[in-house]
């Protein structure tokens, strides 16, 4: 898995925060929700359910590009803390030869990066452990 656990997951990240760019492309403002219509400068959301469109509606306003934007940032520092810290040539790790996170020195990749990439375990592209 190593790093193109890492590549994928910036791949992911790039790919939510262009979304969400392109999605607020006039500056419109916050998304919220009002029964089911969404003011996210576009207009009522159609063909559904009422008590349906009620849901996607909130939904809708809860992926906020503002939010969603935030959202990736903060992964991105999540990202930038729990890098490889690799065995070979490293004298801080005496320990059994392994590769690390240099964030919080457990076997890379982490139980925080592996928390990050699990939202996408069903992408096509999702690295798989050997």
């Amino acid at each position: 898995m190593s790093q193109d656990l890492v590549t994928f997951l910036h791949a992911r990240l790039d790919e939510e925060a262009d979304l969400a760019r392109r999605c607020d492309g006039d500056g419109c403002g916050e998304w919220t929700a009002d029964g089911h219509t969404v003011d996210f400068c576009q207009g009522e959301l159609s063909g559904f359910h009422p008590t349906v469109a009620l849901h996607v509606a909130l939904h809708v306003a809860l992926h906020d590009p503002a939010r969603v934007l935030r959202e990736v940032e903060a992964k991105r520092r999540v990202l930038a803390r729990h890098v490889l810290s690799p065995a070979t040539g490293d004298p801080e790790l005496p320990w059994d030869n392994r590769d690390d996170c240099q964030y919080d020195g457990e076997t890379w990749p982490c139980d925080d990066l592996l928390d990050l990439v699990s939202p996408y375990a069903d992408h096509p592209d999702y690295p798989r452990r050997p």
